[in-house]
């Protein structure tokens, strides 16, 4: 019996009232269920979209038939402990450093459409605590919160309309979130509490091949975005169209949080690369400080305020904070603090043939010395990409 199955007999069997996605289970398994059953669960579903029909707006508040999730304290990380999969790439058993994990990750396919269209398709992993390891999952997006306790995960093929919060030591769904919209992504807010989930009327990640090194993009089908308050359960809703080609010429538009989780931000090629945003979708300055933010939201800035972590490319600069190199390292990215004095970074270490076929390495600020994190991933196979989350 898979993990799934199994943890979703048990969700059911400890459930002693009816579940609140009944017609949704009910109608995913029809085919094993008496007609009786069948009848029962497409009464709810009518009822469910009699429901949803009167919350249509252009900025409206979706409130769940279940109750908001109790967001457990953070741990606090005693160790510092360099935790690695050397042999594997992407890895099989959790990477971790200092105040930083790998918790979960998407490996990338590019499947063939009608015509000359293509797509990405993602698999995603997730981090599982009870060994250790990662775990495929069903699911269309995933992101994990700070604390590595709870993820955000949406159902769905590509993109949907339910996100859930999944407990990561039970596996167990806590809540789900219904929407009337398609979400594309979802992200936690810095402190935990709020889950910000960017929709599309389309599956984002399409484009047409014109030729051997010659595509073209589609205009992005970017809606509006989410934030779901967690302890609630309410999502609100904000009308949001894709920025203009100038601004950001990408199909997928996803939104991130600022620093402090005060505001939202959106991608764009100029200025400093990201329109700052209030809550309700307000144009506002970018706070002090955010222009050390990488697009993932994980700050530049060390842990004690000193140095910043400086461009990609090969080799990378770590600068103070007047912009004096204090140091040079031989990787491609440097992604995230892993304490004071050293960077989780994407690199090649000891194995590597070429420097794009690379991995995740811990590097020092001076660039003496370099550990390997995972395997060595060769650039001629399917993408991954890795979500890095701060273990308190």
């Amino acid at each position: 019996m898979s993990r799934l199955l199994r943890d979703t007999l048990e969700e059911w069997a400890s459930e002693a009232r009816v579940p609140h996605d009944l017609a949704d289970r009910a109608l995913r398994r029809r085919a094993w269920l008496p007609i009786g059953a069948t009848v029962l669960a497409v009464g709810l579903a009518v009822a469910v979209a009699v429901f949803a029909f009167g919350l249509r707006g252009d900025n409206t508040t979706v409130r769940p038939a279940t109750d908001g999730v109790s967001v457990p304290v953070r741990p606090t990380v005693t160790s510092t402990d360099v935790r690695g999969d050397e042999e594997n790439a992407p890895p099989r058993k959790l990477v971790a450093a200092g105040n930083v994990a790998l918790s979960a990750y998407s490996v990338t396919k590019v499947e063939k459409l009608e015509g000359n269209w293509v797509r990405d398709r993602r698999t995603w992993s997730l981090y599982d605590p009870r060994d250790d390891t990662y775990e495929q999952t069903p699911w269309a997006w995933v992101d994990v919160a700070p604390g590595l306790q709870l993820a955000a995960v949406v159902e769905g093929d590509l993109i949907g309309k339910k996100v859930g919060i999944l407990d990561l030591n039970t596996r167990q769904i806590k809540a789900w979130i219904g929407l009337e919209h398609a979400v594309g992504s979802v992200v936690w807010s810095p402190d935990g509490t709020k889950v910000l989930a960017t929709a599309y009327s389309e599956y984002p990640d399409r484009w047409q091949v014109l030729g051997k090194d010659s595509r073209s993009m589609p205009e992005s089908t970017r809606i509006g975005y989410y934030v779901i308050d967690v302890a609630t359960g309410e999502a609100d809703y904000h009308e949001l169209g894709p920025m203009s080609r100038d601004g950001n010429s990408n199909a997928r538009q996803d939104l991130g949080w600022s620093l402090d989780g005060s505001l939202l931000w959106q991608p764009s090629v100029t200025g400093t690369g990201k329109v700052f945003l209030d809550l309700d979708g307000g144009q506002r300055e970018a706070p002090a400080g955010d222009h050390y933010i990488y697009s993932t939201g994980r700050s530049k800035v060390s842990p004690d305020g000193k140095l910043v972590l400086g461009r990609d490319g090969l080799p990378t600069r770590i600068t103070d904070r007047s912009g004096a190199v204090v140091g040079k390292q031989e990787v491609l990215q440097l992604l995230a603090w892993a304490d004071n004095d050293n960077v989780v970074a994407l690199g090649c270490a000891g194995k590597c043939g070429n420097e794009f076929d690379n991995g995740l390495v811990l590097v020092s600020v001076d660039g003496s010395r370099m550990t390997r994190l995972t395997g060595s991933h060769d650039r001629n196979k399917d993408r991954w990409n890795w979500v890095l989350t701060p273990r308190n």
